[in-house]
């Protein structure tokens, strides 16, 4: 996995100091808990009191709420992938597979949530995600393949349907929000057509 960029200052041309540098990841785990908890249309001055720093903090490492915004949901993603490379170990790779899958839904609401949130901005979403949507992407195809070559996996399906079913099952999520048992059957629905069996053998 890409290595993240190392965070830096205001002008962007200088790395942050070691005590700015654990402001900003307060900050940041701060907002990603408040806006979990509260929605993306809480205050900057609430993400503030539960990092314990002044504003003027917050607003040194993010000028705006959509830049705050834009970061936590970056976070997110880069560490969605971290954790299908961690996966990748795994010893039962159809296990790791479906795990990633249903915590990629799982993350489905919230991410959701930014997105439309930033796009109200007028953020360009895809823009400011595609370098870490491109290591998600090779992350999950990478535990695909593996859980294919186990034999876990349907052999005939690729990528692009994975990803258009991990669309669709996130729709579904948000659709019965709440409801785990349901979601968990309808995940389990998916996970039925995806596995491997005799009629889909190489």
């Amino acid at each position: 996995m890409t290595p993240p960029k190392r965070a830096s200052g205001p002008g962007g041309d200088r790395p942050l100091r070691a005590d700015a540098l654990r402001n900003r990841a307060r900050v940041l785990e701060a907002a990603e808990a408040v806006f979990a908890a509260h929605g993306t249309s809480v205050s900057t001055e609430e993400v503030a009191r539960r990092a314990g720093v002044g504003i003027g903090t917050v607003f040194r490492h993010f000028p705006t709420k959509e830049a705050l915004l834009e970061a936590v949901f970056v976070t997110r993603l880069a560490r969605l992938a971290a954790e299908a490379d961690a996966l990748m170990g795994a010893e039962d790779p159809g296990e790791a597979f479906f795990t990633f899958f249903a915590r990629v839904v799982g993350h489905a609401a919230t991410k959701n949530a930014f997105t439309a949130a930033l796009a109200e901005a007028g953020v360009d979403v895809r823009a400011t995600t595609a370098e870490t949507g491109r290591e998600l992407r090779r992350a999950l195809g990478a535990l695909l393949r593996r859980a294919q070559d186990a034999g876990a996996v349907r052999p005939d399906i690729g990528l692009p349907e994975v990803l258009a079913l991990l669309v669709g099952a996130s729709q579904a999520a948000e659709h019965v929000a709440g409801d785990d048992e349901v979601r968990a059957r309808t995940l389990t629905v998916v996970f039925d057509g995806l596995r491997a069996s005799p009629d889909h053998a190489g």
